[in-house]
């Protein structure tokens, strides 16, 4: 599949959602201002939200509030897109976690395996709420930057060449791609955590250095081309997430009029809302063509069980331990599970 379809479906999802957007009469008035949002990789599902933003955005303001996503690194690479925020290079840009973990060590409470966010609509809620929890703003401060929308990225799967982890004890000394406490829940098991960047996975495979690679399923294969590579996949294993977000840059956002910081404000749901159509209608493509070329490995109810006893709790408290120091790191994964009660309360 090619990267301008995934992103041709992200927009179909968005002008599903905003019918008459390309037809909407200005209705914000205020200055030209251009902002550029630093991303790596291609157009996908991932950034679907974001230019359905920049479409509004310029539909309402008649273009005087430009918005514009430059892809492939053109900016910054994707290790180092605090850092550009931090220097005002640009006025917004994704992060991933687990890029850099001491640069943003309470979000990396989202790496954390086996949380309650599988239902998508818990997790849009959680996110939103847990992208207004002081210790995350603090992450996020030190780099002169805003959280803004959660990536919402779906629980991981994983595919992987060679003979398939039938059992969890065939895990033990494979090379697996995963990162934040999904790759220590995968250590747990016995598996060699390595933690490429996204764009180098599929070369990893191809040289022999990698054995399996856990991405949000299935979008992220597909749009990195890891389903390419391997022979087979995980279908039921769902051993967590992580935070590929965007935020932005305080200083400009700071400077924006208010109608304009209303707008950015007002149309968060617009984003993780075309998101999660975007995801699903990858899904819907990427899924028969996964078990049509690989082996699917699904797991039984007590080995399920048996990893999450084994690679839940034992990361869970080792975190906390860990950042005990850094921030409150208990009452940021207490709030985790507080959000998802709520959000299943109000369902």
């Amino acid at each position: 599949m090619k990267f301008k379809g995934i992103l041709t479906t992200g927009l179909v999802a968005a002008s599903l959602l905003v019918p008459t957007l390309a037809n909407a009469a200005a209705k914000i008035d205020g200055p030209k201002v251009f902002w550029k949002i630093s991303m790596w990789g291609n157009p996908r599902a991932l950034s679907a939200g974001m230019e359905a933003l920049a479409e509004r955005a310029a539909a309402e303001t008649d273009g005087n509030f430009q918005i514009k996503i430059f892809y492939g690194a053109q900016l910054s690479s994707s290790r180092e897109n605090l850092d550009g925020l931090k220097l005002n290079a640009f006025e917004g840009a994704a992060i991933c976690n687990f890029y850099h973990p001491g640069k943003n060590p309470a979000f990396m409470v989202f790496s954390l395996p086996f949380l309650p966010l599988g239902d998508p609509a818990v997790d849009k809620y959680v996110r939103t709420k847990m992208f207004e929890e002081p210790a995350l703003v603090a992450d996020m401060a030190k780099w002169n930057a805003i959280p803004y929308v959660s990536g919402l990225l779906p629980q991981y799967e994983i595919l992987g060449k060679g003979t398939p982890p039938l059992n969890l004890e065939d895990w033990a000394g494979m090379r697996v791609r995963a990162g934040g406490g999904l790759g220590s829940a995968m250590e747990k098991l016995g598996a060699v955590k390595q933690t490429l960047p996204a764009g180098e996975t599929s070369t990893a495979f191809q040289r022999g250095a990698l054995d399996a690679a856990a991405f949000p399923y299935t979008y992220a294969h597909v749009a990195f081309k890891i389903n390419e590579e391997a022979e087979w996949f995980t279908s039921n294993l769902t051993p967590g997430t992580s935070e590929c977000g965007w935020m932005f840059n305080k200083t400009a956002y700071e400077a924006l009029p208010s109608q304009y910081q209303d707008f950015l404000m007002e149309n968060r749901d617009l984003v993780m809302d075309v998101e999660q159509a975007a995801y699903a209608e990858q899904d819907a493509i990427n899924i028969p063509m996964f078990e049509s070329s690989m082996t699917e490995i699904t797991y039984s109810d007590a080995q399920l069980e048996e990893f999450r006893e084994r690679a839940g709790r034992p990361v869970w408290d080792e975190w906390i331990a860990a950042n005990a120091d850094k921030f409150d790191s208990q009452a940021v994964f207490d709030a985790i599970w507080k959000y998802a009660d709520e959000a299943k309360m109000a369902q």
